[in-house]
């Protein structure tokens, strides 16, 4: 159960990712709580492909893939960019750079996402949920909330 979308390179095109993963999440029953982890990394993903890798050309187009296996939801972002160093991020919670304005997406994506790969030298991202964790976390919850 695949699903694929193409868009130009707009930050108005974000309703559109929000559309899919609020069909993906719903399909999939995702809880809450794993729900707003999606969507602030997919969104973030997407964000960063507009804005830095195709530097907000609407020429250029960004594609996001849906694909699911077992109980991994697994998405994958794809602009038109040279990519960039995945590597060598400044740590947003350092205070040095705390004040700045850039840097938090790939710190948000590497905490939200249960597995997360970069391929075509960070021009293309893969982002892994695994829906059976997110079972798991509901479970202990509800156990912690017992006691």
């Amino acid at each position: 159960m695949g699903q694929k979308l193409s868009f130009p390179s707009k930050a108005e095109n974000l309703n559109q990712v929000e559309v899919l993963i609020n069909s993906v999440c719903e399909d999939f029953e995702v809880n809450e709580d794993y729900y707003g982890n999606i969507l602030i990394a997919l969104t973030e993903a997407v964000n960063n492909a507009i804005h830095h890798g195709n530097k907000s050309n609407p020429e250029k187009q960004v594609k996001l893939s849906f694909d699911a296996a077992d109980t991994i939801l697994k998405f994958t972002i794809e602009d038109e960019g040279a990519g960039f160093d995945f590597n060598n991020l400044p740590d947003p919670t350092d205070p040095q750079n705390i004040e700045k304005p850039h840097g938090r997406g790939v710190f948000l994506m590497r905490n939200l996402c249960d597995d997360l790969e970069f391929e075509e030298d960070g021009a293309k991202v893969i982002m892994s949920f695994n829906i059976n964790d997110d079972l798991l976390k509901q479970v202990q919850k509800e156990k912690e909330e017992e006691v």
